[in-house]
């Protein structure tokens, strides 16, 4: 078995990496042989007709050591004490010739003790990758790069930025980032992804994911890229909010591009309405005008806020009315007075007056058509800058 770890480890600094391991191994064994570490998402066998996805699959879903079917014997691939992948050897079929007596449990342990240096090699490669992206995103961040400088780094490291991008900026548990970065990239080819510090860390307890989804390639990139997104976003659901920016055609656009995704996830992590909308296109187009033009010019935005339902929002939060509410369900009810009047528990002729008040106070009339544009777009102005007015 020494000679045999000697092997493995001539190989390793050959740079075969774990296919060499399992290769060599099998040879020793005289049997096929597999090592899959699910955590890491890592694995490889000596023989091409084993499918290792649904090993890995099996592996990570199974309760304590419980066999696996097909496999002659394992060895537990250990780290820090506890078990995150197999060392396997699957069964042969008789074939008629002598039998040979090997310790195929002893060249399993040796696999799986020299797999783990595979993971240290591996999980070095991946920091310093981790640390590029990381600096490359978090100066993108901080406007601190230019577009070709973007470009250029980015396609070192495999995505191609300059046919355009999303940015995606998701918030994960602590305990998730990797798996969460490992989604986004396996989803989308070329994609990078990284954790950040978030730009207020008395914001949240958990991590942020930061992302670029370069162009797919096609007829409609800008739509294709934008499914993607959609899709990972709906994915990510399950551990955490995350929110995309609208498409950017050129590199120079993507500082613009994570100040609007991060923007939009801070208002959706206040507002479930908000989070609700936008996961199921609803106003999704009119939102995201708003919420791009808030990322290139927030006074532009805010000034629009102040010229339409300001004065609403302020008499609501003086003397506790819901003259904001009322609005809402009468533009969201085709301008129905009894619809809106059940949609807030109010007699119509309550309604009524409150929109009376809402004209008097904005100068803007709610039955007018052109006036009732404006008020609409200032709710949606309202609910994206509302995390940052004063209480």
């Amino acid at each position: 078995m020494r000679d045999l770890q000697s092997r493995m480890l001539a190989a390793l600094l050959e740079g075969d990496g774990l296919q060499g391991l399992v290769d060599l191994a099998a040879e020793e064994a005289v049997a096929p042989v597999a090592i899959v570490i699910p955590s890491r998402g890592l694995a490889a066998a000596s023989d091409s007709s084993i499918d290792l996805a649904d090993l890995s699959g099996r592996i990570a879903a199974r309760d304590g050591a419980d066999p696996i079917r097909g496999v002659a014997c394992e060895a537990p691939v250990m780290a820090g004490g506890e078990e995150i992948g197999s060392a396997l050897a699957l069964a042969v079929e008789p074939n008629g010739l002598p039998h040979v007596e090997v310790d195929r449990e002893e060249v399993l342990r040796v696999a799986a003790l020299a797999s783990l240096t595979v993971l240290a090699v591996t999980d070095a490669r991946d920091e310093v990758a981790g640390e590029l992206r990381g600096t490359l995103l978090e100066e993108l961040r901080a406007r601190k790069v230019d577009a070709d400088e973007v470009v250029r780094r980015a396609g070192r490291m495999g995505c191609d930025l300059s046919r355009g991008a999303i940015a995606l900026v998701a918030l994960v548990p602590s305990a998730r980032p990797r798996h969460a970065a490992a989604l986004i990239t396996g989803e989308h080819p070329g994609a990078i992804a990284e954790v950040l510090p978030s730009p207020d860390p008395s914001s949240d307890s958990t991590s942020r994911i930061y992302a670029l989804l370069p162009a797919r390639e096609g007829e409609d990139e800008s739509g294709a890229t934008l499914a993607s997104a959609r899709r990972i976003s709906a994915r990510l659901r399950s551990l955490g909010p995350s929110a995309f920016s609208s498409f950017c055609e050129t590199p120079s656009e993507l500082d613009r591009a994570i100040a609007e995704a991060e923007l939009m996830l801070d208002v959706i992590g206040r507002d479930e309405r908000m989070a609700s909308q936008l996961g199921s296109g609803v106003s999704d187009g009119v939102y995201r005008l708003l919420f791009r033009a808030m990322a290139s010019d927030p006074e532009e935005v805010r000034r629009f806020y102040s010229d339409t339902v300001e004065p609403l929002v302020t008499h609501d939060r003086e003397y506790r009315t819901d003259l904001m509410g009322t609005l809402e369900a009468y533009l969201g009810n085709d301008c129905n007075m009894n619809a809106t009047a059940r949609s807030v528990y109010a007699h119509r002729h309550t309604v009524a007056h409150r929109l009376a008040r809402i004209r008097e106070l904005s100068g803007l009339d709610p039955a007018a058509g052109e006036d009732r544009e404006r008020l609409g777009l200032g709710i949606k102005a309202f609910r994206i800058i509302e995390p940052t007015l004063p209480r």
